[in-house]
């Protein structure tokens, strides 16, 4: 049975504010969200729990929230044998943590929608991700799983208890950090070209698919780049970011990148958009468009932000979380044409030369629909590309008509994180000073809104705020403010910065690694405190904060916050060399640890040399204006610099070495590749 018959029936997901919880309100499960009220339920009860986690753009959460939350007699055994809780993975990211790592542990590959089963005290026994509400392909039927969990709960409680120990054992040993592992440039060079090994001459991206943007792998590949002087590293990158900026995975019509491609051609996506996908190769395209001043790079990172500013923006200027895959109960179908849709909106001479250059047929490329792509490389002219400007205009203008994806309008602090370095650093670059008004729009609004004292929360929506926030809050924002500190000047964002890291150390740090823990200290519905150092879609936490305490060590002059990253950095190689893959953000901090220029623009002219000291890539440089010693703490150490200089300079530090004053702004980039090229002596 549908939702739409049980309309009048309203669970208490009904108040929550999330848009994926809502999107199950009507459901005939009797379902809670997380919390001491639900936990208090199943061990009142005595009955185990089912959780279920998911987001409001997962295409597969959907396919078996209809399949089997909607269904009323998939509901009744769920009401009847467990305690049902929903969460949303974006606002409750600690609680998906924890159950995915479990998850891991237990053999089982993750992903969302992600399926646990609980004892009554939230600890975690097994799981899966979709279940099928029939048996099909050797996988069971979701209702024969839940039948055959709860006998166990009840016939052999013997064997769920030896489960749980192990697996709570496992848990707790993995949060422990291990021994220290030396890693330096060598083997940093070591491990890009390994991963550089590892990917697809021909379409870009990993080998095989499915295909993911994998940014912080392309991040580490550039990074070497310009660390080895070696151009295969940045052609790789490129190579990538031609092929995804071509393929179907970007649409070519409102801009902007969906979540992956299925296939290995970069040709069919999954058509959900992500805030974090979106803001990680918004900065790419701008790396890309300044070595190499390619044009298609620069007009996707401005067809990008044109879709934020349209689609993605609250009315407040904060950015909403994402796009869903579907419409009208399809996936893609907002996106893809027919040919003959096609003709009808453009004619037939337009439609022939649009169908030739976006791989139009009246087979179609996808389900007998065609998804707009240029993989096929034609030849182009300016008088080609404005023609075809003209004609996409005129498709996205009848492709607004449709009934739209569903928009997941929550604001979370960490993705507008992401979002706002992004616009400072590739406006910066692209010299786009609009893109750096819409950084501080979602700046303020954060700092407004999503704050209590001095703490972030981690999502807001409804006039509603998730607190306390979480670790990748903090260090997403922090990045955020300095971003745009570098490129203004204004002290309050060095302000805001600073605060929230004291505010990160006091409620998030592990006083034994000098890690972060995911969750704050007085978070008072977990299970455990998550403490995992692996990437995600996005960077992990404790990567961004390694890299947020190097720029705060040079701007503030205060060398306590270097020592600070170095022990972060330290406490988590050991396990960076066990699993060197899955902390390659950690090695992108590690880089800008050994080989960051450190630049501070000195002077009455001072503005003029930090001008030029941003043009260079963001990824490996750090910026600080000081007009005149009292711009300065007391003991920073450009203080004798300063003294032993008139007129305006900039001071250029790279590995703890440092140049001579440069005197003109446009020696600065000369001064930072001489310091950065190995001494012949």
């Amino acid at each position: 049975m549908s939702a739409s018959s049980n309309i009048a029936h309203e669970n208490r997901l009904a108040q929550a504010t999330s848009p994926y919880l809502l999107q199950h309100k009507h459901n005939p499960v009797d379902w809670w969200p997380w919390g001491a009220e639900a936990l208090a339920e199943a061990q009142r009860s005595n009955r185990p729990i089912l959780l279920s986690v998911g987001y409001a753009a997962c295409h597969w959460c959907h396919v078996m929230a209809h399949e089997s939350f909607e269904d009323e007699a998939t509901a009744r055994v769920m009401n009847e044998l467990f305690v049902n809780i929903k969460v949303d993975r974006e606002e409750r990211p600690d609680i998906d943590q924890i159950y995915m790592n479990a998850l891991h542990l237990l053999g089982e590959q993750g992903g969302w929608p992600l399926t646990m089963f609980l004892t009554p005290k939230g600890e975690p026994v097994w799981g899966g991700t979709y279940f099928p509400k029939q048996s099909r392909f050797g996988r069971p039927a979701f209702v024969d799983v839940l039948r055959e969990v709860a006998r166990l709960f009840r016939e052999e409680p013997d064997k769920i208890e030896q489960n749980r120990a192990a697996l709570l054992a496992r848990l707790a040993d993995k949060a422990r950090p291990a021994g220290k592992v030396t890693i330096g440039p060598a083997e940093l060079d070591a491990a890009a070209k390994q991963i550089g090994n590892m990917f697809d001459p021909v379409n870009g991206g990993l080998h095989g698919a499915p295909k993911f943007p994998q940014p912080a792998l392309l991040e580490m590949l550039w990074r070497a780049g310009t660390r080895t002087g070696d151009a295969r590293f940045f052609e790789t990158v490129e190579h990538t970011l031609e092929h995804m900026s071509e393929g179907g995975i970007y649409d070519h019509l409102g801009g902007g990148f969906s979540r992956y491609s299925v296939d290995e051609r970069w040709l069919v996506p999954h058509f959900e958009k992500m805030l974090y996908d979106n803001a990680q190769l918004l900065e790419l395209l701008a790396l890309a468009w300044q070595r190499g001043d390619r044009a298609l790079f620069s007009q996707r990172a401005q067809e990008t932000v044109g879709w934020l500013k349209r689609e993605m923006r609250t009315a407040e200027g904060a950015f909403c979380a994402s796009l869903d895959a579907d419409s009208e109960g399809e996936e893609g179908k907002f996106y893809v044409w027919s040919k003959a849709e096609i003709e009808e909106i453009l004619g037939a001479e337009n439609a022939a030369v649009f169908a030739a250059y976006y791989d139009v047929s009246a087979g179609g490329n996808f389900d007998g629909y065609n998804i707009l792509n240029r993989i096929n490389d034609l030849p182009r002219s300016i008088n080609d590309e404005a023609r075809l400007a003209m004609l996409r205009s005129l498709l996205q203008e009848r492709r607004e008509q449709r009934v739209r994806p569903g928009l997941d309008d929550k604001v979370l602090a960490d993705w507008n994180g992401l979002m706002i370095a992004a616009l400072v650093h590739a406006g910066t670059a692209l010299e786009e000073p609009g893109w750096l008004g819409l950084s501080k729009q979602a700046f303020d609004f954060i700092a407004k809104y999503m704050m209590r004292g001095d703490r972030l929360g981690h999502s807001w929506r409804a006039g509603k705020l998730s607190f306390p926030g979480l670790a990748s809050d903090f260090a997403a924002m922090i990045r955020a403010a300095l971003a745009l500190y570098e490129a203004t000047d204004e002290p309050r964002y060095l302000a805001q910065a600073l605060a929230w890291q004291r505010a990160f150390d006091t409620h998030h740090a592990d006083p034994d690694s000098g890690s972060y823990y995911l969750s704050a200290d007085d978070t008072d519905d977990l299970l455990l405190r998550p403490h995992s150092t692996v990437d995600d879609a996005t960077p992990n936490p404790n990567a961004i904060a390694a890299q947020n305490l190097l720029r705060l060590a040079t701007i503030t002059g205060d060398h306590a916050w270097r020592e600070k990253a170095d022990r972060l950095i330290e406490s988590i190689l050991a396990a960076a060399g066990r699993n060197l893959f899955g902390h390659v953000a950690l090695l992108n901090a590690l880089d800008l640890r050994l080989r960051a220029a450190e630049i501070v623009a000195t002077g009455p002219d001072a503005e003029r040399f930090a001008q030029a000291a941003l043009k260079l890539p963001f990824l490996d440089r750090i910026v600080l204006r000081a007009r005149s010693a009292a711009d300065l703490p007391a003991t920073h150490p450009a203080q004798a610099k300063l003294a032993a200089i008139s007129g305006s300079a900039a001071f250029v530090c790279v590995g703890e070495r440092c140049s001579l004053p440069v005197t003109e702004p446009e020696q600065i980039a000369e001064a930072v590749k001489a310091m950065r090229t190995p001494s012949l002596a």
